[in-house]
């Protein structure tokens, strides 16, 4: 890296410092002069200088950030102190070692992106104590400003170390600049999704020009994701257990209703995990908030990265996954089991496996909670309620044995039947039985936590529309394609899709009864699970190939159906698989899953009217919109 002199830079300092003899009015003046200088540097991303003292409430010596004109930032954190920041940055740890969502890093590690969008809490990278070197001060003084060497120029070193005590540890900022993070901002819709809301903007703490000129703004603590003593000491617990493996490797199975933390809960003990460990299973069974997929899916993944951001930035394909097709699964519940059974066998059980579960903890919810309980086996359950809630009972040893299921009947319900036919009470429970997909319930390990932040296990009470949520995952997944071409952002509509005939696949749409002489509506511009089926698709002319049931199947990715040329008799599908992939699907699913709106409104040169993009659509005309099936509530007949 090439440095120019010294006396080459321009240095801008953004302390205020008017003289004891100044008036009231000359330091205000100033005062407002200087922010003013502050905004305009770091809007024109020309700042070469240093900052001192970024307003952090917990520290009266403020935070020390140093930017060099190579776009260079170095930041000294002292044991307890946070940086809190909304945006997105490359982390490297150069001295000591910080903390960020539960991930411990440390010197000479690898660079970390870490991502803070405002549609979640806050990222903290927080400074930690370490073990007393066996140098002296003086050594590692001399050891910090070699390091400094190869970042900043003298003079800027010198500010460092003046800072600089033997327990502080030196982090590298830099800009980040990925293909994720960029297909998704060319959105209009989301092109500020890593800036802080205007009205959570606080001047004390958001106009510090050396950390926007690497793309974060530094946030109020108060705004960033915090851990009771409670949640961080069950951690600690569960971490142990999976270190220590008495009983093999655990299995940890979390739920509650929605918005009480039970995907932070996970990804924080995910990444404590990776801090010992090489890999973390997880199993997702969260179809409306899915965490490394996009939504509609269950999916089993082995993790080896840390997760330091939400689920639009770490899309990964994973190991076995089945395309639902909804993002509830309260129309078809008995399919959701199936296909929570048909993934979780390719779980190995050679790794601790965590599993996410649904909020819908009330009614069949929470019968279907027993079965998927039942179905897993876990050996911990961490049940998170709102505080002063009452949506679920202790989820029990006992409980779990006795209460009914949807599918499977507890131990109580199977011998009160037993007796009142007067049948086997082995031939009761075997229904039971017949659900497990490891050994029979050797009894679970509960673990009761107390969501206690602002707005838990309110609904509507969130950061961000799950919907939102949604459409940024699948954004993210889409993103993929931008990696044929890195050296800018391609809108979806000018990429070149696959011709698919006909007979190549099968079609189904899994959610709604479609008449077979509309499926080609309801494919056409559609959002498709690319599945492998084991049947042979066979036609007797190149007609489409419809099939009459949903199948369990593997899903090895997502693509979007631009176009059905009837002539040709041709599907057009845009996706990110490579063709060897893609050379084994033989079906394609629809599920109610829907493009998000923001392709379709950024479609750089469309002329006219946007085919798909309407206001005026009238949902009161009797038939505009889909009808819905129950398949718990069965006809007589069937019962």
């Amino acid at each position: 890296m090439k440095h120019q002199n010294a006396s080459a830079r321009h240095t801008v300092s953004f302390r205020c410092r008017p003289g004891k003899n100044g008036s009231s009015r000359h330091r205000n003046a100033l005062a407002e002069r200087c922010k003013v200088a502050a905004a305009a540097a770091a809007e024109r991303h020309k700042l070469k200088g240093r900052v001192n003292g970024i307003g952090d409430k917990e520290k009266p010596q403020g935070l020390t950030a140093v930017l060099d004109e190579d776009g260079v930032c170095v930041v000294l954190l002292e044991p307890g102190q946070k940086l809190t920041f909304t945006g997105k940055c490359s982390l490297t740890c150069l001295h000591g070692s910080v903390q960020v969502f539960g991930l411990t890093i440390i010197k000479n590690q690898k660079a970390y992106d870490l991502f803070s969008p405002h549609t979640h809490s806050c990222l903290s990278i927080e400074g930690l104590k370490y073990k007393k070197p066996l140098k002296t001060k003086k050594e590692v003084r001399m050891e910090v400003r070699a390091l400094l060497r190869g970042y900043l120029s003298i003079e800027y070193r010198r500010t460092v170390m003046k800072s600089f005590t033997s327990s502080s540890s030196v982090i590298l900022l830099e800009r980040l600049e990925d293909s994720t993070t960029s297909f998704i901002l060319s959105h209009p819709d989301y092109a500020n999704v890593f800036s802080t809301k205007v009205k959570e903007r606080n001047s004390s703490f958001t106009n510090n020009a050396v950390l926007y000129s690497v793309g974060v703004e530094n946030r109020d603590p108060e705004n960033g994701f915090k851990m009771s003593e409670e949640w961080h000491s069950e951690v600690q617990t569960l971490v142990n257990a999976c270190l220590e493996e008495d009983n093999g490797c655990p299995i940890i199975l979390v739920c509650g209703s929605k918005n009480v933390g039970k995907s932070t809960f996970i990804r924080y003990l995910m990444n404590q995990l990776l801090n010992h460990i090489s890999s973390v299973g997880y199993l997702d069974c969260d179809l409306g908030q899915t965490e490394f997929t996009p939504p509609g899916c269950i999916s089993l993944l082995s993790i080896t990265e840390p997760v330091l951001g939400p689920p639009f930035t770490h899309q990964q394909e994973a190991q076995k996954m089945v395309y639902f097709g909804e993002t509830s699964c309260e129309q078809d519940m008995e399919r959701f089991v199936e296909s929570v059974k048909y993934v979780i066998t390719s779980y190995k059980r050679d790794e601790p496996l965590l599993i996410n579960t649904m909020g819908w903890v009330k009614g069949f919810g929470l019968l279907l909670l027993i079965d998927i309980i039942r179905l897993l086996s876990p050996s911990h359950i961490i049940q998170i309620n709102a505080k002063d809630s009452d949506d679920m009972e202790p989820l029990t040893q006992n409980y779990v044995q006795n209460a009914p299921g949807f599918l499977t009947k507890g131990n109580s319900t199977a011998r009160r039947k037993a007796r009142e036919f007067d049948s086997s009470e082995d031939e009761q429970l075997q229904d039971s039985s017949e659900y497990l997909c490891f050994h029979s319930h050797p009894g679970h390990q509960l673990v009761a936590l107390e969501a206690d932040f602002i707005g838990a296990g309110e609904a509507g009470n969130v950061r961000c529309h799950s919907g939102i949520l949604r459409d940024l995952a699948m954004l993210g997944y889409l993103s993929k394609l931008q990696h044929f071409h890195p050296e800018k952002v391609i809108p979806i509509n000018s990429l070149i899709p696959y011709e698919v005939p006909f007979n190549a696949v099968a079609v189904r749409v899994a959610h709604s009864d479609v008449a077979p002489s509309h499926i080609m509506y309801s494919v056409n511009a559609s959002w498709v699970g690319l599945c492998r089926i084991l049947d042979d698709i066979h036609s007797d002319n190149d007609g489409p190939v419809i099939l009459t049931q949903t199948p369990i199947c593997d899903c090895l990715g997502f693509g979007i159906v631009r176009g059905v040329n009837m002539e040709k008799k041709v599907y057009y599908v845009l996706t990110p698989l490579l063709p060897e992939s893609l050379r084994v699907v033989n079906c394609l699913l629809v599920g109610n899953i829907s493009i998000p709106h923001a392709i379709f409104k950024n479609q750089p040169g469309a002329k006219g009217e946007i085919p798909y993009v309407t206001s005026e659509y009238d949902f009161t005309v009797s038939g505009a919109g889909k009808m819905k099936r129950n398949k718990q509530l069965k006809r007589r007949e069937h019962q």
